[in-house]
């Protein structure tokens, strides 16, 4: 029998009907909850055939130890986990215009559903974590998320060293995130393939990612704090990417 496993709010529920709606068994949701955002989801999941029980806010709530489900939960079956290969096929898929986001062992499910969310906003192709020391899909990042756990790839690779060296020698540059970095974000040319590197929380890039990124770049901070939250500075330096990005295809 294969794995399932549960998902839940809104979003993530509604991205999986739009996305991958043969992954679906089946779906609780809040009994007497009928209003306009839930109601399309309901029908969808009719229409397909999909069995939608409905249920007490308790019982919603139990069957999430107290996650916010926003009144829907499904039971999906387990998505496959993404890896080095299917790295290779995305960076072939986009010969010369990769755009990459490369998480070092950020571990906070908020965080990692934050940095998903941006980084299919700005449009990146694939969003690389190291298996170990890092969050995975939970139902808590998918929910954060927004529904785009559900839309860009999650790749999980077995060595984050070598995997950052095989991309450079792929012919995507990289880009390191570090509070230190003299250079700044807007003083730098992020065109081409690019992969961008962000660092843990609090702990930022481990020694052996930073030395194999090719430029280290920091934010420019003017206030009192001496770093930003890494979902925050990932928003950040991805939508640089796509201003530069846009700007260097228009001429």
């Amino acid at each position: 029998m294969s794995k399932s496993e549960l998902i839940y709010g809104i979003h993530a529920v509604e991205a999986t009907l739009e996305n991958n709606p043969e992954r679906i068994i089946e779906v609780y949701a809040l009994k007497g909850r009928q209003d306009e955002r839930m109601l399309p989801i309901i029908q969808g999941l009719q229409r397909l055939g999909v069995s939608v029980q409905f249920m007490q806010r308790k019982a919603l709530d139990d069957k999430t130890d107290g996650g916010q489900h926003q009144g829907i939960i499904a039971r999906v079956k387990a998505a496959p986990v993404l890896n080095e290969g299917d790295l290779d096929d995305i960076l072939k898929a986009n010969d010369g215009s990769a755009f990459l986001l490369i998480l070092d062992g950020v571990t906070d499910p908020h965080n990692l559903g934050a940095c998903l969310r941006s980084a299919d906003a700005a449009g990146v192709h694939a969003v690389v974590v190291p298996k170990d020391k890092s969050a995975s899909l939970t139902p808590t990042v998918r929910k954060v998320a927004c529904g785009a756990a559900e839309s860009i790839p999650l790749i999980q690779v077995t060595n984050l060293a070598r995997t950052l060296r095989e991309l450079k020698e792929a012919g995507v540059w990289l880009y390191g995130a570090a509070g230190e970095a003299t250079q700044t974000l807007y003083e730098t040319k992020l065109t081409g393939p690019v992969g961008l590197v962000m660092g843990a929380e609090g702990a930022g890039l481990r020694r052996l990612t930073r030395e194999h990124c090719d430029e280290l770049i920091s934010l420019p901070m003017a206030g009192s704090v001496s770093s930003l939250n890494v979902s925050v500075a990932t928003g950040i330096c991805l939508f640089e990417v796509v201003r530069q990005r846009a700007g260097y295809q228009a001429k």
